[in-house]
């Protein structure tokens, strides 16, 4: 019995209640007996109150019961329960935008380059847990299945290419469902897809809430590239141009991935030249009241509780007061045992709910826009509208109260807002009226941390572009100096060409002389003529080189036919799933082209 203790030992202070509410049930009792009717009041006082009054009026059995009840809501347990042994695996999926607008220039080299970088980055970071990798374009395709080995992705990683993808265009919806399927297949309840991206149009906002809404898995961002855009230099050195003639220009859609990575819960960074923009897209999210709430309510000592076993040894003292008269004795011990959580049947929530009651069953199912639209009580309000992503309908909602729990929140919608100043303030002012409020403690540090590389993130986005600027001047100077490599290769090439039309002459030359000389020609035949063995020996061995030649060359050719370089393993394959999805007719992949 060393590990004897209650799980809810609260519970044992309302024994003072209890005897507190036996006493004055005896005195009510014994104040309302017969015999007050009969005596006078001046003598009733002196005559009733003696022991013999109060014979008729037994508290030891109700005493009990009371106890009982008491000792079994604090939860009695010594005995704890088996618990499952978890792996420490987190669940991550690396998705990778392989459209042609990653081919832009507004970063050096490109944006596909740098991407790559990072994307390396991102998998020291997570030196832990499955990862898998997603490429998309018109489609998406699976190039690594979750795996704990990070070498293996970081070897398939540069051969990623736009030109790879055997559909073009830009399908984010595609490639965020395969994650999806990928991490609920290996058994993941939760996750994080981490998504690589230089952009998304406006109609795949829509698409992409939806999925947020259907899946559990934090969606994190990385934006890469700039607002102002630039051309999309293709491999063959040409801009890439849409159908009217236009040169295309790809711009960084900043706001709308910031919008869908706080609808997913998730983190948006634009790429820069630190480890900060890493640092910020694996950071937690920010703890809101309502989860910490589930939180606490849904973890606590896995222990057996044995309390429910004391209703069996209420039983038989409960059945004693069936009987005419003594059943109101028992009514304020019954009131003990009613459970704090009223539970309601179907029939009875569509009779007798409030409106705040009916809300709160939509927002335990997670229809959290609909449980906003019910909610009366304005907290609850806005907790509906943050978990639905609408932060600045939260913030009006939170904006009603005044106190510790409600600044919190408003701190909160603020983060998620980016209006970080505002953010600290109003987390400052929870703490003022409530020092112990360690969430609040933690979402600040967090803040200030976002607003630190915010700050950061600006400052070198202003010397990115005076740094862009820079490099077109040495582009312009690197194409001066390949135009004239282009130019002397020119020259080396026609001098070249010269000196082999010399020996051409040359050689031409010297078969008119052998032609004008008969004797030397005559020579020449009589010459085999006399060496007739040391000519079928050398013929012989001639012959053989020749067919030891030929052999090598068939070796080599079957040696051709086995693909060693991964980016023809991943194009083959992925050609083959595209081919098989299109006659299957499972997805056609976006239209556009970039």
């Amino acid at each position: 019995m060393a590990d004897f203790h209650f799980i809810r030992p609260w519970w044992l202070l309302a024994t003072l209640g209890l005897v507190i509410t036996l006493y004055l049930l005896k005195k009510h009792n014994v104040n309302q007996s017969g015999w007050q009717k009969l005596i006078p009041k001046h003598l009733a006082n002196v005559l009733i109150e003696g022991k013999q009054s109060a014979k008729g009026l037994s508290l030891t059995i109700p005493f009990l019961i009371g106890l009982l009840a008491i000792v079994a809501l604090a939860g009695p347990t010594w005995k704890k329960l088996p618990q499952p042994v978890y792996q420490l695996a987190r669940g991550s999926v690396l998705v990778m935008d392989m459209s042609y607008s990653m081919y832009a220039t507004d970063i050096s080299p490109n944006r596909l380059t740098r991407a790559r970088y990072k994307a390396v980055d991102l998998l020291e970071k997570l030196n832990e847990g499955e990862i898998g990798l997603i490429a998309y374009a018109g489609d998406a395709f699976t190039i690594s299945p979750l795996t704990e080995d990070i070498n293996n992705i970081e070897l398939l990683l540069p051969s990623l290419s736009p030109d790879l993808m055997p559909a073009l265009g830009s399908n984010p919806y595609a490639a965020l469902a395969l994650a999806s399927d990928m991490l609920k297949n290996a058994g993941h309840v939760e996750g994080d897809v981490y998504w690589f991206t230089d952009g998304i149009d406006q109609e795949d906002v829509q698409d992409l809430t939806n999925w947020v809404r259907e899946n559990p898995y934090r969606l994190n961002i990385m934006g890469i590239g700039t607002t102002a855009g630039a051309p999309i230099k293709l491999p063959n050195g040409q801009l890439l141009k849409d159908d009217s003639g236009a040169i295309v220009v790809p711009k960084l859609s900043e706001n709308l991935l910031s919008t869908v990575a706080a609808q997913g819960k998730g983190q948006y960074a634009r790429m820069v030249n630190s480890n900060q923009d890493i640092d910020t897209i694996v950071l937690p999210p920010i703890k809101h009241d309502a989860e910490s709430n589930n939180e606490s309510s849904q973890t606590g000592d896995q222990w057996q509780e044995f309390g429910p076993y004391l209703v069996l040894l209420m039983l038989p003292l409960v059945l004693l007061y069936f009987r005419r008269g003594k059943l109101l004795t028992i009514v304020p011990i019954l009131c003990l045992m009613t459970p704090s959580k009223p539970v309601y049947a179907d029939f009875w929530q569509n009779l007798w709910q409030t409106k705040d009651q009916q809300a709160q069953a939509l927002y335990n199912a997670k229809d959290y826009e609909k449980a906003a639209d019910t909610f009366e009580d304005p907290m609850w309000q806005g907790s509906a509208h943050y978990q639905a992503g609408n932060y600045q309908a939260a913030l009006d909602a939170f904006s009603k109260g005044n106190d510790a729990d409600a600044l919190f929140n408003q701190g909160n919608a603020l983060a998620k807002l980016q209006q970080f100043d505002e953010a600290l303030a109003a987390y400052d002012k929870a703490l003022e009226l409530n020092p112990e409020l360690q969430d609040a403690k933690e979402n600040k540090a967090l803040v200030e941390q976002l607003k630190q590389q915010q700050e950061q993130q600006q400052n070198q986005d202003n010397q990115q572009n005076k740094d862009q600027k820079e490099d077109n001047n040495e582009q312009q100077n690197d194409q001066n100096q390949q135009q004239d490599q282009e130019k002397n290769q020119q020259q080396s090439e026609d001098q070249q060409e010269q000196t082999k039309e010399q020996q051409q002459q040359d050689a031409q030359d010297q078969q008119k002389e052998q032609e004008q000389d008969p004797e030397q020609e005559n020579q020449a035949q009589e010459k085999p003529e006399q060496q007739p063995e040391q000519q079928q020996e050398q013929q012989a061995k001639a012959a053989k080189a020749q067919q030891e030649q030929e052999m090598e060359q068939k070796h080599q050719q079957l040696l051709n036919k086995v693909t060693d370089d991964p980016y023809l393993l991943l194009r083959n394959k992925m050609q083959l799933e595209y081919q098989k999805r299109r006659q299957n007719r499972t997805s056609v992949g976006a239209q556009k082209k970039w």
